[in-house]
């Protein structure tokens, strides 16, 4: 994958080499206080699911007390909608999830890798009927309703650090922010509280190719939008969709081999759809 975001002029002024260590510094106090946060979060988190909220909101408390420190402000924290910029990629943000779910879901359940069950309900009505209810309900609903928690990780993820990295002049930073995203997750991987299927290596790696890949979708698009909001809802529909859904409707053994963000086919399509967006030019919108 590719950007042409970050890259180093030939030539720089005294005030680009003044913003590049005013990121550096927003970077350094972000993660000192994102890690004592975290492993907060992570040990609260994996006693009582309800902690899991607060865990989701360390990035974005990390980054609100940063701006408080270091004086920085909000103005680049884009919480404006952006626009019919932004409301033109609503149809792209509630349907990736559904793409990539029915690309990497899909053949699961037709190949018998994977079995399509439907979850216990009270809804009496074929498999189909009911799974494409549910579907649109989670789109909508289900979107809205994550923006609660999706917002505490896009305030720091994409709504800080990705921009610090742009500015500290780190080489791909749309990636390297996906990575960091992804290494985020790891504690809760390895204690089996999180996605972790029946080979603990390989589902690391499948989850770092998804989240990395993921990460990268969701980072182009704040960047496109200049809006913070696009990423948060992205973020959100993907939660509500393939974890409220496509994983409800899954089972078996394998299930988590197969599917899931540790899964291979969903790890390869994510993979798949970053590499395709990575090749279309991008225009930042200024934040």
């Amino acid at each position: 994958m590719k950007t042409n975001v970050g890259s180093t002029p030939a030539t720089s002024t005294n005030g680009d080499m003044e913003r590049i260590r005013s990121a550096r510094r927003g970077l350094f106090v972000f993660f000192a206080l994102l890690i004592p946060l975290s492993i907060l979060g992570y040990v609260l988190s994996m006693k009582q699911e309800i902690y899991v909220l607060f865990l989701m909101w360390t990035p974005g408390l990390a980054s609100i007390f940063a701006r408080l420190i270091l004086r920085e402000g909000i103005s680049d924290i884009s919480l404006k909608i952006g626009g019919k910029r932004t409301l033109k990629t609503l149809p792209f943000i509630l349907l990736f999830p559904v793409v990539i779910g029915l690309v990497g879901y899909g053949i699961a359940w037709i190949t018998g890798l994977v079995q399509f069950d439907t979850p216990d309900t009270f809804i009496k009505a074929p498999p189909a009927v009911i799974f494409t209810g549910l579907l649109l309900v989670q789109m909508v609903l289900g979107t809205a309703l994550g923006v609660i928690s999706s917002v505490g990780e896009e305030l720091g993820w994409r709504g800080y650090m990705l921009t610090r990295l742009i500015d500290a002049r780190v080489p791909q930073p749309i990636l390297i922010s996906g990575l960091i995203w992804g290494v985020w997750h790891l504690p809760l991987i390895l204690a089996g509280n999180y996605y972790s299927g029946p080979y603990p290596v390989l589902s690391v790696i499948l989850f770092m190719i998804s989240i990395t890949s993921m990460g990268y979708v969701i980072g182009r698009l704040r960047l496109t939008t200049g809006s913070l909001w696009a990423a948060t809802f992205l973020h959100a529909s993907w939660n509500a969709i393939i974890q409220e859904i496509f994983d409800a409707f899954s089972k078996g053994d394998n299930a988590l081999l197969w599917t899931g963000e540790s899964g291979i086919l969903v790890a390869l399509a994510l993979l798949v759809a970053a590499v395709i967006i990575s090749r279309k030019p991008l225009l930042a919108r200024k934040l």
